[in-house]
């Protein structure tokens, strides 16, 4: 069965899309977007780095976003402005991944694939690195939801129950950098962060708990990856952005749905 090119991008981008939901519930209840954008801008630097090291594009993404996260938390906790060392970290990692992926030895690297996503070449192999890495980030999210709730609700009545916000921030973006690492093959750098932002968003008004907004993403994360897959195959039309589209037609249609109250 997994011969066949179209049930592997269907579980590719399901399992995207179930990788994303845990983590894009916090990112748009603690207004991270931008977070996440220059998160996944870096990983064009990782493909680079890791092209150029002989290592595996999964490691060098991985790591290349988990720096870019630390570095954006470190200096925006030393008083620069958040807004300020967002935009810079997001377009000189998207900048200095494109430049050194333009100095590679060899032919030039296709960066359309790394770009927008190539989920119909998804590989067996693929699928294992993207089905484990959304394993870990939901053992992750689930291993410190409480924690993670009462961080993002309130950081001073965390401290005091005896949490660490500051930690609970740490495991966010551990898990942000994971996703980014497993999504690049599905839907690419530059439309990572709309995969975790619109489901969640488009389940917002749908939801009155946390978990019933978890639960919303998923199911909204899962219809628009299969919608999309379909359009693209219907219409021939590119599969990751299409994604994408799909997300935001559902989008549009819960900001029709009355905002549940309680």
């Amino acid at each position: 069965m997994l011969d066949d090119f179209l049930v592997r991008a269907a579980l590719a981008a399901v399992g995207v899309a179930l990788a994303a939901a845990p983590l894009g519930v916090f990112v748009v209840w603690r207004r991270m977007a931008y977070f996440g954008d220059a998160t996944s801008h870096a990983a064009i630097l990782g493909v680079a780095l890791a092209l150029a090291f002989s290592v595996p594009v999964f490691a060098g993404t991985l790591a290349v976003a988990l720096l870019v996260a630390f570095g954006v938390a470190h200096l925006s906790g030393r008083g620069y402005g958040a807004d300020m060392v967002l935009g810079v970290a997001a377009h000189a990692a998207l900048a200095l991944g494109l430049v050194a992926a333009s100095l590679l030895p060899g032919p030039r690297l296709n960066l359309e694939a790394y770009l927008f996503g190539d989920i119909l070449a998804v590989s067996r192999s693929d699928l294992a690195v993207i089905w484990g890495g959304g394993a870990l980030v939901a053992a992750l999210i689930g291993w410190r939801w409480q924690a993670l709730l009462t961080a993002t609700v309130s950081p001073d009545l965390a401290a005091a129950s005896g949490l660490h916000p500051e930690r609970e921030r740490v495991v966010l973006m551990l898990a942000l950098a994971l996703v980014v690492a497993v999504a690049l093959k599905v839907v690419g750098a530059l439309l990572i962060g709309a995969l975790l932002i619109i489901p969640a968003a488009a389940a917002r008004p749908l939801s009155s708990t946390p978990e019933g907004m978890l639960a919303g993403t998923a199911s909204v994360g899962v219809l628009s990856a299969l919608g999309g897959l379909w359009a693209a195959w219907t219409f021939d039309t590119p599969a990751g952005p299409s994604v994408v589209c799909a997300a935001a037609v559902l989008f549009a249609v819960t900001t029709l749905v009355p905002k549940r109250r309680g």
